[in-house]
């Protein structure tokens, strides 16, 4: 297992500020400690390995010997629902991801996203008018989660109502992605094993719905699919049905919570941002660099030895990607711990880079934009009852679990 400062980057005790001991990773760009993975935290070797064809996503490349704590058991998965195309390699992982994208962006849905503001506006407009005491506001229980939850059940045709059964799911799912070197493996391996069963079993009651009575949602599009000379086998319609609707709502929640933080603590950018909309593009930018949602990927192995930084990483070694710490990279950004959102030149790793960057980024950023510019507007004067705010325990999809504030009001 890790030691040293890896393990000081699981120790939920560093959640709130992770950034110090990135800083102190960056002085040896490729880590390795004899016994667990190799750790990449400077920005343009990570940029690079993103691109790099020699490097695999698919764990069933890891050696037996690589000593992962993240790669225990990847293949009881394989028994549930196969592996989802976030965790393949090309040419099936190019084969899924188009499929997937189909109903879901350009060039066959160009207006999908963009057709989508209203319904993002009317939803945050009803979560925001009924917050309630403007004293007591847990922003991450009222807000932030079932905001993207109701938009990803909308968009892939899941029942709202039925929120509660899959929130159990997505949170075992979302646990697995995470080291925790305190948990027993096997049990862990159960639980996620169970969790992937049910969920896939749920939707492949919903898919098989669509097929009798297709809707205008993805999940009825993936079914039915548009051409037959390529169209997902049931199983692979599950993977992928499951990873959107985890996916889809997960990095979010982070991501507008990571963000409103962030204010609350920039309170000069937040007045800007009430009195300029215009502001939330570049500044939901900044944010993704500054705290973005998913700070590591911690599932990369190289299919040959692959050199980095005149160090040899012998194929099939655990790798691991720390988007958080190249995004602190004083090489690429000038003060890279100050949050600037007038920040000219922002090409960060908030949403990874290379065939698998974020699937759901336009839909992610346009969620954020709607959602920090109305907070902005609507709550007079907010402020934080606790900061640091208690953490999830996840170090890998790393965000509060609850967000407290007050305000004086919450503007109509």
């Amino acid at each position: 297992m890790t030691h040293g400062i890896l393990s000081e980057i699981l120790d939920y005790a560093n959640r709130a500020n992770p950034y110090p001991l990135y800083e102190e990773l960056r002085k040896t760009p490729v880590f390795h400690d004899g016994s667990g993975p190799y750790v990449i935290s400077t920005y343009y070797e990570i940029q690079s390995l993103l691109h790099d064809p020699r490097l695999s996503s698919d764990t069933r490349n890891l050696a037996a010997t690589a000593g992962d704590p993240l790669a225990e058991g990847g293949e009881e998965e394989a028994a549930a629902l196969p592996p989802s195309f976030l965790k393949l390699d090309p040419p099936e992982h190019d084969r899924l991801r188009r499929m997937a994208n189909r109903p879901f962006g350009p060039p066959h849905s160009p207006r999908r996203v963009d057709g989508m503001r209203d319904d993002l506006r009317s939803i945050v407009t009803g979560l925001i008018d009924n917050l309630g005491d403007p004293e007591r506001i847990d922003l991450v229980d009222q807000f932030a989660y079932p905001f993207p939850v109701t938009m990803i059940c909308r968009l892939l045709g899941v029942p709202r109502e039925d929120e509660p059964r899959f929130h159990t799911w997505a949170d075992t799912l979302a646990a697995s992605l995470d080291p925790d070197p305190d948990a027993d493996p096997a049990e862990r391996q159960r639980k996620t094993h169970d969790s992937r069963m049910e969920l896939g079993m749920y939707l492949a009651g919903l898919i098989e719905e669509r097929r009798k009575q297709p809707g205008d949602d993805m999940l009825s599009q993936l079914a039915v699919g548009h051409e037959q000379d390529e169209s997902m086998s049931t199983m692979e319609l599950l993977s992928t049905a499951a990873l959107l609707l985890i996916a889809g709502h997960e990095t979010t929640v982070n991501l507008i919570t990571n963000g409103m933080l962030t204010l609350l603590r920039n309170p000069d950018v937040l007045e800007r941002l009430s009195r300029d909309p215009a502001l939330a593009a570049p500044l939901v930018e900044e944010l993704l660099r500054f705290e973005p949602p998913v700070q590591l990927l911690p599932q990369r192995t190289p299919l040959v030895d692959i050199e980095v930084r005149g160090v040899t990483i012998p194929k099939g070694s655990s790798m691991w990607l720390i988007l958080a710490s190249g995004n602190r990279d004083p090489q690429r950004f000038e003060n890279p711990d100050r949050f600037d959102p007038d920040r000219a030149d922002i090409q960060h790793l908030g949403l990874g880079s290379g065939i698998h960057s974020c699937f759901g980024a336009p839909l992610a950023r346009l969620e954020a934009q709607i959602a920090l510019t109305e907070l902005a507007r609507r709550l007079r004067n907010p402020r934080l009852l606790e900061d640091p705010p208690p953490y999830r325990q996840n170090a890998v999809l790393r965000g509060p679990r609850h967000l407290r504030i007050a305000c004086d009001e919450v503007r109509a």
